[in-house]
């Protein structure tokens, strides 16, 4: 396997660790005031994500900041023809994070519903813009000769592209839901998995669509049984989180959103960002990456340091393990 192949794989990586764990995070917050019915319910919904969603946001930098760092071509292409979904991604989160900082700085209702509604924009906007970003990532962009949009800045905005947006929103949705029935007791325990098992078939249904359609338009025939096997593990999912079994539904989400990503990026070889003007004018794998002694760099540089973020980061979640319910949540104050 070449260096450009390794960090292509190892892009596609970093991309399903992001929608993976951030993917829990902000259908939490989308979640929150349909699942928090008062205050200390939405403390609850909080503290569930509190100790890991600014750590699961370092997944998206590791992600673009190593596509910038190994393909260059793609990073400009990319961003730059997307400007507008990846500011409003960016304000999202900005917004996002200051809410759960400032929600309970001031004993207010008024103050802190207004920072839950920034907590629910700020999840699904993001979620919406990254999966936008991403399909247009598989589906082309109009980029002409010189890798530059062709264009409106709205040129990322299509059919296509916003089915992407819904699949990972979507998606978002449910695995949200079962990571509150996962990290919660009581009643928001038995509420958040009715809900996750009831919308659970729509909300994954663009996620599952949009793979199709990637590997029908570019795919090869050993993506098949993989996409099947997504299908199947987000079936026994949802009939998982019916039983109650939560863990076992959350890591069938993983399994779903695994084989969705293998299916497009798998799809996407040997391009990165393909052009629909003219196949010509696609960006390739090798025609994108960085020279081979960057790359060589790059891959001590992750053999060293990617060990020891996984191993803190599972820290982390190993330390916060336990489930947690209203009467855990102390009085305001």
């Amino acid at each position: 396997m070449t260096l450009p192949v390794l960090w292509f794989c190892i892009v596609a990586v970093f991309w399903l660790g992001y929608l993976f764990l951030e993917g829990f995070d902000f259908g939490v917050g989308m979640l929150l005031p349909v699942l928090g019915r008062d205050d200390r319910e939405r403390r609850v919904l909080i503290n569930t994500i509190g100790p890991v969603w600014d750590g699961n946001e370092v997944w998206l930098i590791v992600a673009i900041g190593a596509t910038f760092a190994a393909f260059p071509a793609w990073y400009a292409g990319l961003l730059s023809a997307a400007y507008l979904p990846v500011l409003l991604i960016l304000l999202g989160l900005i917004g996002r994070g200051v809410a759960f900082e400032y929600r309970g700085k001031v004993d207010s209702a008024r103050w802190r519903r207004t920072w839950d509604r920034i907590i629910v924009i700020g999840s699904l906007v993001p979620s919406l813009g990254i999966g936008l970003l991403l399909s247009a990532t598989f589906l082309g962009l109009p980029l002409d000769a010189a890798g530059n949009r062709d264009g409106s800045p709205l040129a990322a905005l299509r059919w296509d592209t916003a089915l992407g947006a819904l699949a990972f929103a979507g998606f978002a949705l449910v695995h949200g839901a079962t990571f509150i029935a996962l990290k919660t007791d009581g009643s928001i325990r038995r509420r958040a998995r009715v809900l996750g098992s009831r919308i659970g078939l729509v909300t994954l249904l663009p996620l599952v669509a949009l793979a199709l359609l990637v590997q029908l338009e570019r795919g090869s025939a050993w993506l098949w049984p993989v996409l099947g096997l997504g299908v199947l593990a987000g079936a026994a999912a949802l009939a998982r989180l019916r039983a109650a079994r939560e863990g076992q539904a959350f890591a069938l989400l993983g399994v779903l959103l695994a084989c969705a990503v293998v299916t497009l990026f798998g799809a996407l070889y040997p391009d990165v960002l393909p052009s629909t003007l003219d196949s010509g004018y696609s960006l390739t794998v090798a025609g994108a990456a960085s020279s081979p002694y960057t790359l060589g760099v790059m891959s001590w540089v992750g053999l060293i340091g990617l060990p020891v973020v996984l191993l803190y980061q599972g820290w982390t979640y190993w330390v916060f393990r336990k489930r947690i319910a209203t009467h855990n949540i102390p009085a305001g104050h």
